[in-house]
C-alpha cells in the first residue's frame, strides 16, 4: 500500500475513534463511578474496550451485530467487573471491617428464636421458604409441590413470604442481637 492510502485510513480511524469516545466514554465513566471507580479507572476500562472492539471489527473481519457504542458499553461494564472482582479478592482486609465480624467464639444465633419468628410468615410460607432454601429444590419442583400454576408463580409467592418477614423486622425493629442465645 502507498502512503497516502495508509494516512487516510490512520485518519479514519483517528476520527472513528475520536467519535466513539465522545459518544460511549461519558456512560461508561458514570457507570464505573457509580461502581466506586475512579476516572483514570474509566479511561482504562474504556480504552480496554475499544481496543477489544478496533481488533473484533478489523483483524478479525467480524461485525459487530449492535451498534458500535453498545459493544464497547458491555465490553466496558465486562472488563470492570472482571477487574473489580480481581482487585477486591486480592485487596487486604480493612482491619476496622473485621472488628465487626463475630469470631467463633462469639454468640451465635438462637435458632428456635429464629424458627419462632421465621414461622410469623405462616406454616405455607415456611415450607416454601425451607424446600427451596434448606432442601434446594428448584422453582420448578416447588411449583409443582405447591400447586402454583408455574414457575413464576411460586417465586412470586416465594418474595411475599420475605417481604412478609422483611416486614415484621422492621415493625418490632429487630436487630441481630435479638436473634442471639
Amino acid at each position: 500500500m502507498d502512503t497516502v492510502k495508509l494516512q487516510e485510513q490512520a485518519g479514519q480511524r483517528q476520527e472513528l475513534f475520536i467519535a466513539l469516545y465522545k459518544k460511549v466514554f461519558p456512560a461508561v465513566a458514570k457507570y464505573v463511578a457509580r461502581c466506586g471507580g475512579s476516572f483514570d479507572e474509566a479511561k482504562d476500562v474504556f480504552q480496554d474496550a475499544l481496543l477489544s472492539y478496533y481488533e473484533k471489527t478489523t483483524e478479525t473481519g467480524l461485525s459487530v451485530n449492535n451498534s458500535d457504542g453498545a459493544y464497547i458499553y458491555g465490553t466496558a461494564r465486562y472488563l470492570w467487573i472482571k477487574r473489580y472482582k480481581q482487585s477486591s479478592q486480592s485487596s487486604p482486609i480493612d482491619e476496622n471491617l473485621t472488628a465487626n465480624i463475630p469470631s467463633e467464639t462469639d454468640a451465635i444465633p438462637d435458632e428456635n428464636k429464629l424458627l419462632n419468628f421465621l414461622e410469623t410468615a405462616g406454616k405455607r410460607c415456611m415450607e416454601l421458604l425451607r424446600s427451596f432454601y434448606y432442601d434446594k429444590l428448584p422453582m420448578t419442583e416447588v411449583a409443582q409441590t405447591f400447586g402454583f400454576s408455574g414457575v413464576r408463580s411460586a417465586t412470586v409467592q416465594k418474595y411475599k413470604c420475605i417481604e412478609k418477614i422483611r416486614e415484621t423486622v422492621k415493625q418490632q425493629a429487630l436487630t441481630y442481637e435479638d436473634f442471639l442465645k
